[in-house]
């Protein structure tokens, strides 16, 4: 019985050692969250509205301005955008996205997979790793942007998207990434990112009135590059809280769940510790009773 006692008492010590873990990390995460949820909650109304605008001059100045990246054709090739995270242990985050991103293939680009004609462009080590790992075509030098997050290197991911689009190599970019709502609360989201998409008509047929000064043609063209890296920053924004958001929730659970074990196998050490004991008394008495006859 003493085995069994030790090897109760060993689990046990393991897994207070592992919520002791999870505990820390759920901690970090929530610091993390703090500064990333702050991030995104500046940045997304910003971004929105440039959103807003882009769309309105695309609509409005139809016809009237050349705009390769908003420039619709037959889509032969196609770059995804997957922004993952770096690290696990965030419960089912980086799973969904991948899974995401395959549906998306599956019902929007069967035709052009079976080509060959998709690419991936990773953001994130899990991703990178999935994707590369699983024979697709991926573009592997954007996947570490979130060590050392930065608008600058995003900049370079949403240039080598805008570069590729314009120069004919990709017809469509999509970017499938997490939106952010709250701590427990990720929406997973796959959205065109180029061509760039014109305002959705509603029957109103109602458009912006832009007035340009001093030439339209020149200010769509510094404009539009400029608003499209906004967008995908604010993209990797949205995943980087939703990743510490959903590590956060994990760790919880898993503290939670330690807290279960913990309270079975102690209960399960007490009864094997009282039958020990039981069994050394009934020896003793036994022992007793002996030597009296």
């Amino acid at each position: 019985m003493s085995g069994a006692l030790k090897e109760v008492r060993n689990r046990i010590k393991s897994v207070q050692s592992t919520q002791q873990i999870t505990k820390a990390m759920k901690m970090v995460s929530a610091a993390k969250l703090r500064r990333a949820q702050d991030a995104i909650t500046q940045m997304r109304p910003y971004a929105q509205k440039l959103q807003e605008m882009l769309s309105n001059i695309v609509s409005s100045s139809e016809g009237d301005v050349a705009m390769d990246l908003a420039s619709v054709r037959p889509v032969e090739k196609v770059l995804i955008i997957v922004v993952t995270s770096d690290r696990g242990l965030c419960g089912g985050y980086n799973s969904n996205l991948i899974k995401l991103a395959k549906q998306l293939i599956l019902e929007k680009y069967p035709a052009q997979q079976a080509k060959g004609q998709v690419r991936i462009l990773p953001i994130g080590k899990k991703g990178y790793e999935h994707f590369t790992k699983n024979g697709f075509k991926v573009v592997d030098a954007y996947w570490d942007i979130f060590t050392g997050l930065s608008f600058d290197k995003v900049q370079t991911a949403a240039k080598y998207a805008m570069d590729a689009f314009a120069a004919k190599e990709v017809d469509a970019v999509d970017v499938i990434y997490s939106e952010f709502k709250n701590a427990a609360t990720q929406r997973f989201i796959a959205e065109p990112f180029l061509p760039v998409q014109k305002v959705a008509d509603n029957g109103s047929k109602k458009k912006a009135d832009f007035i340009f000064e001093p030439n339209q043609a020149v200010l769509i063209e510094e404009l539009m590059p400029k608003i499209l890296n906004t967008q995908l920053y604010k993209a990797v924004l949205d995943a980087n809280a939703s990743e510490h958001g959903a590590r956060m929730t994990a760790m919880d659970k898993a503290s939670d769940n330690a807290n279960e074990l913990l309270k079975s196998l102690k209960i399960s050490y007490n009864r094997a510790r009282q039958a020990a004991i039981t069994t050394e008394l009934t020896e003793i008495v036994s022992g007793a009773a002996a030597l009296q006859g």
